[in-house]
């Protein structure tokens, strides 16, 4: 089935980048000289799915005013004679006129799962993409295109993993997994935070999804935690208990992290060092 739409849940409080956050959304914070959410929207883009959905929080509205044409601001450099710099505009808006924006609202902090949740009926009855804020794949092919390609041979949710060291996986979302081919597993049981004696193997969950109308259905099921959220990795726990079948993809490319202040640093001068107009200087 064909992939057609994408979630981009951006709702988070970004409290680990306060004071900064308090006034700037935590998917504005740049990489060299872009937010990180243009980089999140051109993945999806370059993966072949044209419409995607934001869900923000109360207020949160910048994110599509980013990607709306702006002919006062383009008429104002017309005036002034700012040639160069409307250019550049006319080509950002050029890059996603094709791209179908919407949003729908989460009222308030409620858990990873129950921000996707906020979007089951625009996704509908089919198979959506997911990518989360704080994850960015830097790779010659799209992130969310090769877990696309892999959700086409197996009709199943695709989890993005990655390969960390041993002694920070207790920091993430770790799985035990049955391999089935390169790179390709099969997931037995994912462990939120686990202790180093439940570690089994050396990768652990990226932001990014591909997720089949069931798992919305689990979702809505779904009980919150003891911090009152609902949790994705639970609800994929469940889904394994089950019997539902559920895979994982180790990604390639370099994993950016941006999901506080040291990790954003870092992908920051990864991104910076790397881009041609900047990286000599």
């Amino acid at each position: 089935m064909e992939i057609k739409k994408a979630i981009i849940p951006v709702a988070g409080l970004g409290t680990r980048f306060l004071p900064l956050s308090k006034v700037l959304s935590k998917e504005f914070i740049p990489l060299a000289d872009k937010p990180v959410i243009q980089y999140i929207v051109e993945e999806v883009q370059k993966s072949g799915i044209k419409e995607i959905v934001f869900v923000v929080s109360p207020g949160q509205k910048a994110i599509l005013s980013y990607f709306k044409k702006s002919p006062d601001l383009e008429k104002l450099l017309t005036k002034r004679k700012k040639d160069s710099v409307l250019k550049e505009l006319k080509d950002f808006q050029e890059k996603f006129k094709d791209m179908e924006f919407s949003f729908v609202l989460q009222k308030e902090p409620g858990g990873d799962g129950h921000a996707i949740a906020q979007a089951s009926k625009m996704a509908g009855k089919d198979p959506v993409a997911v990518s989360f804020g704080d994850d960015i794949i830097d790779s010659d092919q799209p992130a969310i295109e090769q877990l696309v390609e892999i959700f086409k041979t197996c009709n199943a949710p695709v989890v993005c993993l990655k390969a960390i060291p041993r002694e920070k996986i207790p920091a993430y979302g770790s799985v035990v997994v049955e391999k089935i081919a390169s790179r390709l597993y099969k997931i037995k049981k994912i462990i939120e935070k686990p202790e180093p004696s439940q570690i089994s193997s050396d990768l652990v969950i990226v932001g990014k999804y591909v997720l089949t109308p069931d798992v919305f259905g689990y979702l809505k099921k779904a009980k919150p935690s003891k911090k009152g959220e609902i949790i994705l990795a639970e609800v994929f726990d469940k889904m394994l208990n089950e019997g539902k079948t559920i895979y994982g993809y180790e990604i390639k490319g370099e994993w950016l992290e941006c999901g506080d202040k040291q990790k954003w640093l870092k992908s920051f001068f990864y991104m910076a060092l790397k881009d041609p107009r900047f990286g000599e200087e």
